[in-house]
């Protein structure tokens, strides 16, 4: 595919890929042992969806960053909520959470794409860069934190 702008083809890749995600994650959910490595499989998934549209994973560096730190954070933020307060705890933390990490991770995303630029990488943003950076950076960054929290349970 030519232009990475296209509308219809990057939102059919974008809605089936929240299909998937949606589904596995449905799956999976109480699975604790595997959850995490789910969501950083789907996250990989995402990614590699990217070479539909001959995008390179270097190019969305800055969303992927954004992600990663945006969604662990607020993972661990929710997971303590939950262990304090039930539901109502995980929400708040998750609510708490992205509130704070969307600050954080956007100072890290902004120096991610500041040093592409100062490297000569173009880093020029899409619908499709975006989207699908920050889904798997979120994906990935959650994936971690929750596969880390099994294996800190197991002893």
């Amino acid at each position: 595919m030519k232009n990475k702008n296209h509308f219809l083809p990057v939102l059919i890749n974008i809605l089936v890929l929240c299909i998937i995600i949606g589904a596995v994650s449905a799956y999976f959910v109480y699975n604790d042992r595997w959850i995490g490595l789910i969501l950083i499989g789907l996250g990989i998934l995402c990614l590699l969806s990217l070479k539909l549209f001959n995008v390179k994973i270097k190019n969305v560096w800055p969303d992927i960053v954004f992600g990663l730190i945006d969604n662990g954070i607020l993972a661990i933020f929710a997971l303590v909520g939950a262990n304090i307060a039930g539901v109502v705890g995980a929400i708040i933390g998750g609510v708490v959470g992205n509130s704070i990490t969307d600050g954080i991770a956007g100072i890290f995303e902004g120096f991610a794409a500041e040093t592409l630029r100062k490297n000569k990488i173009s880093e020029k943003r899409t619908i499709l860069s975006s989207a699908i950076g920050k889904m798997a950076g979120c994906l990935i960054g959650a994936g971690i934190v929750l596969y880390l929290s099994y294996l800190i349970q197991l002893f």
